[in-house]
């Protein structure tokens, strides 16, 4: 599997080992998963080819992620690193694919309410990332056919995915409400969905070892329990022991806001990434949660850890907290 240096890529990555599964992963950095790696860009064909050689899946989870940067670095990671898979598991005989992708590939900015995966559509998708990787989800669709020495491929969104060891959405809330920049955007009871680590890792799986019935599929992944985006921030903010934000900006301010920074990181050499772009205040305002009924049935499959257990495990497991002696 690709993209194992990250905390869904190595809970997928266990969960096969656990069961018995031969794992090899690859990525660019040590994952400390303990299992047979090469490391290595996705895009790096011979290095893609010694990863798949021997196995007979392949899950693909390595992408270029954030809200900035040069849209060559997202096409690399995202585009040509999907072909370079594509191209090993077809030399090598690999027969199911689960390749992992995002709902923003198919949100255009509007609500989504109790919807379905819908296409991927580039032309459509806001951001490097969103488009990037619609034009991967594209790739391997169109690459799967599980005939002629190809893969069956199934795609997988999973949607907002948080737990221990996240430092997407659970660090940067942690970061920036532990620096008193955590803010609200509009009133705050758009619904969101989201999913817990182990539950988007058990889809993963199951779309895995289900893959050859769902050759050609794209299906969201969620915990099926939308909730208030505010609610939602205060619950992981609590989970940390770290402030709430203590107001909120209304959603033209925020678009506002955001296009301003995305002018000012795209022509100075600033730190990090933007406070807020056009994208995030977007998501921040914006209901978007999902049918799960299809996914389900296609998959087997139900979340094991609900959202409240979610964050009380989050809790237990000290995140964002200072380690003992720390100043």
């Amino acid at each position: 599997m690709t993209g194992a240096s990250g905390v869904l890529g190595r809970t997928v990555a266990d969960m096969l080992a656990d069961r018995g599964d031969t794992v090899t992963v690859l990525q660019r950095r040590p994952s400390g998963t303990g299992h047979a790696e090469v490391l290595a860009d996705v895009a790096d064909a011979p290095a893609v080819a010694a990863a798949v050689r021997g196995h007979d899946a392949v899950v693909h989870l390595a992408a270029r992620v954030g809200i900035t940067g040069r849209w060559p670095e997202f096409e690399r990671s995202n585009v040509t690193g999907t072909r370079t898979v594509l191209g090993a598991c077809r030399v090598a005989g690999v027969e199911r694919l689960v390749h992992v992708s995002s709902p923003a590939v198919a949100h255009a900015g509007a609500a989504l309410v109790g919807a379905g995966a819908g296409p991927a559509d580039p032309a459509r998708a806001r951001g490097h990332y969103a488009r990037s990787k619609a034009l991967a989800e594209l790739v391997a669709l169109g690459a799967g056919g599980g005939r002629r020495g190809r893969p069956a491929v199934v795609v997988v969104r999973p949607h907002l995915v948080w737990g221990p060891g996240d430092t997407q959405l659970v660090g940067r809330i942690v970061a920036r409400a532990r620096a008193g920049t955590l803010v609200g955007v509009g009133s705050g009871a758009a619904l969101i969905d989201t999913t817990y680590l182990t539950n988007a890792a058990d889809a993963l799986v199951a779309a895995l070892d289900r893959c050859p019935g769902l050759d050609g599929r794209a299906l969201v992944v969620t915990n099926g329990e939308p909730r208030p985006v505010s609610e939602l921030v205060a619950a992981i903010c609590d989970a940390a022991g770290a402030p709430p934000p203590r107001y909120a900006v209304p959603a033209g301010v925020a678009r506002a806001g955001g296009a301003l920074a995305e002018a000012l990181w795209a022509a100075l050499p600033l730190p990090g990434e933007p406070p807020m772009t056009r994208f995030l205040a977007g998501q921040l305002c914006t209901a978007h949660w999902f049918d799960q009924r299809g996914t389900r049935d296609a998959l087997g499959w139900a979340p094991r850890v609900g959202l409240d257990e979610g964050f009380a495990l989050l809790a237990r497991s000290g995140v964002g907290r200072p380690r003992p002696g720390a100043r």
